[in-house]
């Protein structure tokens, strides 16, 4: 039946004029709303512990002292705090581990609703922590902080490529990571010595995380669940229709309908794809290998080392030590900056460009970085080049490196392969955050400045992968992405009986081509 309807007058692939998906109000409050609740939080949590780090290490030496009436050993307290900072991208790895089974039992929309309870649990666990005099609570929220940091940057790119029109898809693709930067840069506001990053506020900015995972439980609920998952995976014809049209705006949506059928056709053999068949399907061989190598190389480009070198790099170009943090929070803001700038160039430039200009960036900055720190004391005007160095990687990992993957992520699947390939992509993502996080401090003593020679091979291997690999994915459906991919995989196979003819570009049926049935 969708063979038929797929060649027919209103079909997908058939022929006359397509409509161009619009960002409908549905749609733009539906991104705003699970970005804010979920991936705000992921991004406030990865910097709110940094500012008033010193004042919780007061206090877990404080409560030591209370509790066995002598001072905490220096180890032991950098044993805690590495914990402390540490077991969130721990919890990630946990979270993105549960994505598959949630997203496919309780729906995209449903994940996130249900995510939120490991939000709101710790916000409530860290604001308390001092009143309850307990160091441990803070790190055992961390974890949990985590898992809800795991969830949601994993599931928030899958429900919003499931929702967006395939012209919009990048854009909307985009806007998690972009609440992820506000999220950081929130929290680098908020930890200015005179607003909450002192003696007394840092308990209530841990708190604050519980915030925008209630407004997400309030709203989200009034908006819908993935027309995509309603269809495909629960066989909810009308649903998903209804959904759809309040996305779009428009009643006929009946290419779309067709185009969702196709692909639901073209994979039905193998049902709701695990891991591990995701690893020995020939079928997706490269589609996976990609996001490995591009969720690699975004955490272990040096990203978070930048971030970590940035106050030394600051006050050794002579910032004043009570400046730092406003330096930081220029950081903060051009990073925030340059993503509102990809949301709107990554559907006219594509992903693959901006990949590659951002990688290339980074290597760039990471190999002038390690020249500009070796000569840092030899050379009085070298300092100010470091803090370029430091500003131009933060802007093109912002272009490229932080942004695309997930969108990536989105499209290079399909929907029985799409949870368990997002699963390892955001596996991968938080091994290599914990990896960086762990060896970084011992590369850093050991190699000092040549750390980051380290950094810019990362960036090269990275881009050289995209550049001989990556398709370009823009404007495309998510069943001629798949066949993108065929040639590469060596694999053939049609959709029911008939091939499927795509569209030559000015509405007309092209040659027939094969379908990958995976």
């Amino acid at each position: 039946r969708a063979g038929r309807q797929a060649r027919g007058g209103s079909g997908q692939w058939g022929k006359g004029t397509e409509r161009h998906g619009q960002l409908t109000v549905v749609l733009m409050l539906a991104t705003l709303i699970s970005a804010f609740g979920s991936s705000f939080q992921y991004g406030y949590n990865v910097a709110v512990i940094n500012s008033p780090s010193q004042f919780i290490q007061q206090f877990y030496n404080t409560t030591y002292v209370e509790r066995y009436g002598g001072p905490m050993e220096d180890s032991f307290l950098t044993l805690l705090w590495s914990l402390s900072v540490s077991m969130f991208p721990l919890g990630g790895l946990f979270g993105s581990l549960m994505v598959a089974p949630l997203v496919n039992k309780l729906g995209r929309k449903g994940t996130l609703l249900f995510n939120n309870i490991f939000s709101v649990v710790p916000a409530v666990m860290m604001g308390v922590s001092e009143i309850a005099k307990s160091y441990e609570i803070i790190i055992v929220a961390r974890i949990i902080v985590g898992i809800c940091a795991g969830l949601s940057s994993n599931v928030v790119p899958m429900y919003l490529g499931e929702l967006s029109p395939k012209n919009l898809r990048g854009a909307i693709g985009v806007v998690p990571q972009l609440f992820i930067t506000i999220g950081i840069l929130s929290a680098q506001v908020l930890g200015i010595r005179s607003i909450l990053g002192n003696n007394t506020g840092w308990p209530l900015m841990l708190g604050l995380t519980g915030i925008p995972a209630l407004v997400e439980l309030l709203l989200l609920p009034f908006f819908p669940e993935s027309p995509r998952y309603m269809l495909i995976q629960r066989g909810d014809d009308k649903t998903a229709r209804r959904a759809l049209q309040r996305l779009r705006g428009w009643e006929d949506v009946d290419r779309e309908m067709d185009e969702m059928r196709l692909e639901h056709q073209s994979e039905q053999a193998e049902g709701r794809l695990s891991v591990l068949n995701l690893l020995s399907l020939r079928s997706l061989r490269w589609q996976l290998i990609s996001i490995v190598a591009m969720n690699m190389g975004q955490q272990l480009s040096g990203i978070n080392a930048i971030y970590y070198y940035a106050d030394s790099i600051y006050s050794s170009a002579g910032v004043p030590e009570s400046d730092i943090q406003y330096v930081t929070v220029g950081t903060g803001a051009v990073n925030v900056f340059m993503t509102i700038t990809a949301v709107f160039i990554v559907e006219a430039a594509g992903r693959r460009l901006l990949l590659l200009i951002g990688f290339g960036i980074c290597c760039v900055s990471c190999a002038l970085l390690t020249v500009a720190l070796t000569f840092q004391e030899s050379t009085e005007w070298m300092p100010y080049v470091s803090i370029a160095c430091v500003i131009v990687y933060v802007v093109g990992h912002a272009v490229g490196p932080s942004t695309i993957p997930y969108v990536v992520t989105t499209e290079m699947f399909r929907q029985s392969s799409r949870p368990a390939a997002f699963m390892v992509a955001g596996s991968i993502h938080w091994l290599s955050n914990f990896t960086v996080g762990l060896v970084f401090p011992f590369m850093e003593s050991g190699l000092g400045s040549n750390s980051f020679i380290i950094f810019c091979f990362v960036c090269l291997a990275t881009l050289f992968y995209i550049w001989l690999i990556v398709p370009e994915t823009k404007n495309k459906t998510f069943l001629e992405i798949s066949q993108m991919f065929a040639d590469r995989n060596q694999v053939e196979i049609q959709v029911g009986n008939a091939p499927l003819k795509p569209e030559t570009g000015d509405g007309r049926e092209g040659d027939a081509f094969k379908v990958t049935a995976f």
